[in-house]
């Protein structure tokens, strides 16, 4: 059945399992984990079972999120080493403070000199190892605090640069002041930052409107799960008489 579940195999949340999971707009990495969680005690009779996720996506980024239980979790600093592959589209000719749509827009730049030639050759640019700094609104921790909670309160925030990949960036589809695009990256890009300095890049400005990853090392958006998929899933096994060993 994909989402890395063994079919025909009883589920076994404590010796250990990997759950693919395609991750809904607006959820938190931390929520599905939690749902998870509670599906896994609540419909298993599991009383005590480690679950934990392979690499955050933020609530307003769809697609693979790998979720280990039990023994499994011992994976995932493995997994959260692979590189990914996201899709998704920017707005050019505006940037917002988080650098997504979660803050409104706070400026306006010009964007009609732009084409798509012209973004092509941008993007060529950051095929490459770089530094890259991370946006304020992020989960990062600084002196132990979320840097979104400081940058949410208004406090200013000093971001650490760190280094980067970028395997393969290219151009989509072009539907002028949006485009869509394709990045291939190592772990720990931030593809917020990469928009923003996309505009840049091009004398303007720009802002992410939708991420979706589709890829995490060899395992694929398209063999993931629902969550409401996953509750069938978890439901079924229910009936089963070894679920609970």
């Amino acid at each position: 059945m994909g989402s890395g579940l063994s079919e025909g195999n009883a589920f076994n949340p404590q010796e250990g399992e990997m759950i693919l999971i395609d991750k809904d707009l607006k959820w938190t990495s931390f929520d599905v984990v939690k749902r998870i969680r509670n599906l896994i005690y609540h419909n298993l009779g599991v009383k005590k079972c480690k679950v934990g996720h392979a690499g955050t996506l933020d609530p307003l980024a769809t697609g693979l999120l790998i979720i280990c239980t039990g023994r499994m979790t011992k994976k995932i600093t493995g997994f959260q080493e692979t590189e990914k592959e996201y899709t998704g589209r920017m707005r050019l000719g505006q940037t917002t403070p988080s650098l997504d749509r979660e803050t409104e827009v706070d400026q306006e730049f010009p964007w009609e000199h732009i084409t798509a030639g012209s973004i092509e050759t941008a993007m060529r640019t950051f095929v490459r190892e770089f530094l890259q700094t991370p946006p304020i609104y992020s989960a990062k921790k600084i002196d132990g605090k979320r840097a979104y909670h400081s940058a949410r309160a208004g406090t200013e925030v000093k971001m650490r640069q760190h280094l980067v990949t970028i395997s393969e960036f290219e151009l989509t589809d072009v539907a002028l002041p949006e485009i869509g695009f394709r990045v291939v990256c190592s772990k720990g890009t931030y593809i917020r930052t990469l928009a923003g300095d996309l505009g840049k890049a091009l004398d303007s400005g720009a802002y992410l409107i939708e991420l979706r990853r589709t890829r995490s090392g060899e395992h694929h958006v398209k063999d993931a799960l629902g969550i409401e998929a996953f509750e069938k899933y978890i439901k079924e096994q229910t009936a089963s008489p070894t679920s609970n060993d």
